[in-house]
């Protein structure tokens, strides 16, 4: 073992010793903070179809139909795919313990 000046090198030091498995399940909850984070923004970015009035039993639109376009678009796949990660990671962090 070599010896460390500063004082974060025996954090990254362990951190080479651990088993792989013993790395994974220290990443595991900040990886799923940073998605959870990411899919809270995902989903309060997006625009509601409905609107207040569809919350109360009114707001019918007639029918119209609206396609979904450019960054729209993206942010409904992106939380489409961060939402699988993040439900992926929970199930792994699950049968990691």
């Amino acid at each position: 073992m070599a010896i460390c000046i500063l004082p974060y090198c025996a954090f990254l030091r362990n951190l080479l010793y651990y088993p792989r498995m013993a790395i994974l399940t220290n990443i595991l909850p900040w990886a799923q903070i940073a998605l959870a984070v990411l899919l809270t923004a995902c989903i309060l970015l997006q625009r509601s179809a409905e609107g207040l009035g569809g919350a109360l039993g009114g707001g019918d639109m007639g029918g119209v139909r609206y396609t979904r376009r450019g960054f729209e678009k993206f942010l409904f796949y992106a939380t489409i795919v961060i939402a699988v990660l993040f439900t992926a990671l929970a199930l792994a962090s699950i049968l990691l313990k």
